[in-house]
């Protein structure tokens, strides 16, 4: 009888990337931090105007000079175009992390996200056009746009020319809907056209997290009273319902989850194929937790925990049904617009940021 080699896993986040379906990328375009999650089996990270300010700020004593050679080579560039030279930059150099697990995954993994500008929002051309560029910064981007009525547009056109692309600023199931048929209609065109789309890997985010942040805004605002602990649910709804009709309708994207506020977020979503996506401290909880990998993403959320949401939140009720925002709608739905107002504001400190170092203070 042969002995059976019992299998030694790195973390609870390694064990669940190599014996479930489930991907991890990293929500950060930090070096240090994606080494630790590639280190933990991460194959894909992410940059925006966020992310990339706090790298900033951290390495200011690398970034300085780089800003002031930057303001050399380009005389004529105001703060908001260095800015997002640096972005570009900063995801460049993630992206090489990445590159073994590009070549491993024939690009459905190991890629870096970059997010267009978020003022863009309304522009699908502008959005379009930088998707383009943003692509061509190296053969693993994969390029962020966000799931409002124009990126929705800007979605399918980017999918059509060959662009990977992850849908983000999106928290419902009918943003997902409509992400998930903007890139069936954009591989079609590209597939009539007989170019390849098997190097392709397209994502659509739900920020679980932000949705359940913005029930809990509701809820302070309102005399009602619900369970504790039935808020940190409706974001794992929305997604476990997003996901079983994915597969029914063989859409061919993945779901990614992204803005972690609690371990469900990551444990509730075990076994699909599909990407988590946490920040390097919720990794690091994980992996110092307890919780057990096993696959829970077909456990339905406790029906009486989706009723108490429907029954009690109009924007749930929203989010959870297919019909439940038309596409004109999706800029106006409040996670929408608080998440567009933090990235369009993280685009302006960054442009501080460069400010500082271009007109510094008088002494």
């Amino acid at each position: 009888m042969v002995a059976r080699r019992e299998v030694t896993y790195r973390s609870p986040l390694h064990e669940m990337t190599q014996t479930t379906p489930t991907c991890l990328w990293n929500d950060s375009a930090d070096l240090d931090e994606l080494k630790y999650a590639i280190e933990n089996g991460a194959v894909g990270a992410t940059c925006n105007p966020v992310i990339a300010l706090g790298i900033l700020k951290k390495e200011m004593t690398v970034w300085r000079p780089r800003i002031q050679q930057l303001m050399r080579e380009l005389p004529g560039a105001t703060e908001d175009q260095v800015g997002w030279k640096l972005i570009e930059e900063v995801s460049v150099r993630a992206a090489k992390l990445l590159e073994p697990a590009f070549a491993a995954h024939a690009g459905r993994n190991g890629r870096l996200s970059i997010q267009t500008d978020p003022r863009l929002y309304r522009d699908a051309g502008a959005i379009v056009e930088q998707a383009v560029r943003f692509d061509a910064l190296a053969p693993n981007m994969i390029v962020k746009i966000p799931a409002t009525k124009a990126g929705i547009t800007a979605i399918e056109e980017a999918t059509s020319r060959g662009i990977s692309i992850n849908a983000t600023v999106s928290f419902t199931l009918p943003q997902c809907l409509a992400v998930a048929e903007a890139v069936e209609r954009g591989l079609r065109r590209r597939e009539a056209e007989g170019k390849d789309i098997k190097a392709m890997g397209p994502v659509c985010t739900i920020m679980v997290g932000r949705l359940d942040d913005w029930l809990k805004v509701v809820l302070d605002r309102r005399d009602v009273t619900v369970d504790p602990g039935i808020l940190e649910w409706a974001g794992v709804a929305v997604f476990k319902k997003a996901y079983g009709i994915f597969r029914e309708r063989g859409y061919r994207l993945r779901l990614l989850s992204a803005a972690f506020r609690n371990h469900m977020h990551w444990s509730e979503l075990i076994g699909a194929d599909a990407v988590i996506s946490p920040p390097s401290a919720w990794q690091k909880r994980f992996n110092a937790g307890d919780i057990q990998v096993r696959s829970r993403i077909d456990d339905p959320v406790d029906p009486d925990v989706v009723d108490s949401l429907l029954g009690h939140f109009p924007d749930f009720r929203r989010a959870h049904s297919e019909d439940g925002l038309t596409v004109e709608e999706f800029d106006s739905f409040a996670p929408t617009v608080r998440t567009l107002r933090q990235f369009i504001a993280a685009c302006t400190d960054l442009a501080g940021l460069v400010r500082d170092v271009m007109l510094p203070e008088p002494t």
